[in-house]
C-alpha cells in the first residue's frame, strides 16, 4: 500500500514523548523521520524507562515512541556538524523540534534562519508554555503542566484533593496537535509553495483537552468542578448513574441514561431522591450510593445482559489482561511485532489509522544512536 507521506523527508531535533509522538504518526503514514541526536548519548529518552525495562540497551520506552525511524548522529555545537545538518535541512520538508525557547536561536537554527535554508520548509515547535511570556522558560514536564492545567481536579473523589491522569496525556495530545499542524501546513504549502511555521505548547494542549469542562467552567458563573463523595463517580460534571460500581464479582461502567428507566430494569427504588431531571445532579451521590448497593447483588454478566437487553449503555470493566483477550481487541489487530537487530522481538501497538481498509503496520523497531549518520552523510553528500 502507498502510504499518503511516502517521500516526504522528516529531521526530528526532539526527545523524549512530544514531538518524538508526532514523529511515530508522520512515519506510520510513510513520511521518513531521521532523528537527530547527540553522539554518545542521543535522545534523553533512551535512558528513560518505565517499570525499569530495556531492550537493546535502550529503554521498552524509547523503542514505544520511536519505531519506524533512522537516526543520525550530530553535534549542534560543533561547526562541521553544524554545516552537513544545515545541507541536510535544505533537502527536507519537515523540520521539528523541543528545545527551549532561544536554543535554536543560539545556533542558527531557529524558524527565520532555517527559511534561509530551505523557504519551503514546515518548521514544528514544542514548548511547555508557549514561545514568549513569563513561563517561556519552565520545564515542559507532563505532570508539571498537569498541574498547573486544572485537569487534576477532574478525577477522584471531592476528598482526595488533586489526582493526576495516568498517562502522560499533555505530551501525547500535544505530540497529535503537532501532527495535525505539520499535515494541515503541508497542504497549506501546496497552495502557496512556501515555509509555515507550527508552534505547539503541553499547556495549551491539557487545556484543548479539556475544552468540553472549561467552556462550562467558563460559562457557569466561575463554579469550580464538584467531583462526586461517591465513591465511582467518573465526570465531575456528569449526573448518576454516570460511573462505575462494584459488583458481585467484578465492576460495571454506566453511561449515560434515563435514570428512572435504569432503576426500573435494575430494581432500584430512587423514589425519594429523583422528583425531577435536575435531581439526578442535585443528588448525583446519593443516587450513586443507591445504585452502588444494588448493583453489589448480582454479577456483572447478569446486569450487562438485563440492561443490554433493555437498550441500556454499559460495558464490564477491565483490566489489561481481560482486555487483550477479547475478540474484539484481537479483531481490530491493535498489535504488531518490532524486529530486533538480534532477532528478537517487541510487541507494541500498531496505529489506528485505517487507509483503504488496511492497518498501518511497520515493523521495524527503533534505530540504535546514529547507525544511520554514515549512510545518510553519502545519500545527501553531506561530506
Amino acid at each position: 500500500m502507498n502510504r499518503p507521506l511516502e517521500g516526504l523527508l522528516v529531521l526530528e531535533f526532539c526527545q523524549f514523548l512530544a514531538g518524538p509522538s508526532a514523529g511515530l504518526k508522520l512515519a506510520d503514514l510513510g513520511a521518513r523521520v531521521i532523528k537527530i541526536e547527540r553522539p554518545n548519548t542521543g535522545d534523553a529518552c533512551r535512558q528513560l524507562s518505565i517499570k525499569n525495562l530495556f531492550v537493546d540497551e535502550d529503554s521498552l520506552l524509547f523503542h514505544t515512541i520511536n519505531r519506524n525511524k533512522e537516526s543520525y548522529a550530530a553535534d549542534l555545537k560543533n561547526p562541521e556538524d553544524l554545516e552537513k545538518l544545515k545541507k541536510l535541512i535544505s533537502k527536507a520538508d519537515v523540520m521539528t523540534h523541543n528545545f527551549r525557547p532561544g536554543v535554536m536561536e543560539k545556533i542558527g537554527l531557529d524558524y527565520e534562519n532555517v527559511k534561509q535554508i530551505n523557504p519551503k520548509i514546515i518548521y514544528g515547535m514544542v514548548t511547555g508554555y508557549g514561545n514568549e511570556g513569563p513561563w517561556r522558560n519552565k520545564p515542559g514536564q507532563d505532570l508539571l503542566v498537569q498541574a498547573v492545567s486544572g485537569l487534576t481536579f477532574l478525577s477522584g473523589l471531592d476528598t482526595d484533593g488533586p489526582v493526576p491522569f495516568g498517562l502522560s496525556v499533555s505530551d501525547i495530545m500535544c505530540g497529535n496537535h503537532l501532527a495535525q499542524g505539520i499535515m494541515a501546513a503541508l497542504i497549506k504549502r501546496a497552495k502557496t509553495n512556501k515555509s509555515v511555521l507550527v508552534e505547539v505548547s503541553l499547556l495549551e494542549s491539557v487545556l484543548d483537552v479539556q475544552f468540553e469542562v472549561i467552556t462550562t467552567y467558563l460559562n457557569d458563573g466561575g463554579k469550580l468542578p464538584d467531583r462526586s463523595g461517591a465513591k465511582g463517580s467518573a465526570h465531575a460534571y456528569l449526573s448518576a448513574p454516570y460511573g462505575m460500581y462494584e459488583t458481585k464479582d467484578g465492576y460495571i461502567a454506566m453511561a449515560m441514561g434515563n435514570l428512572p428507566n435504569i432503576c426500573a430494569i435494575i430494581n432500584c427504588d430512587i423514589s425519594d431522591l429523583y422528583v425531577e431531571a435536575g435531581s439526578a445532579f442535585e443528588n448525583r451521590d446519593k443516587l450513586i450510593v443507591r445504585l452502588a448497593e444494588t448493583f453489589k447483588k448480582d454479577d456483572t454478566k447478569v446486569w450487562i445482559n438485563l440492561l443490554e437487553s433493555s437498550g441500556i449503555w454499559c460495558a464490564e470493566v477491565l483490566n489489561y489482561q481481560a482486555a487483550t483477550e477479547l475478540n474484539t481487541y484481537k479483531k481490530l489487530q491493535i498489535e504488531q511485532n518490532l524486529e530486533l537487530s538480534d532477532g528478537k522481538q517487541i510487541k507494541t501497538t500498531v496505529s489506528p489509522i485505517r487507509l483503504d481498509h488496511e492497518k498501518l503496520f511497520a515493523a521495524k523497531a527503533a534505530p540504535k544512536l546514529g547507525i544511520n549518520t554514515e549512510e545518510i552523510n553519502k545519500e545527501f553528500e553531506l561530506k
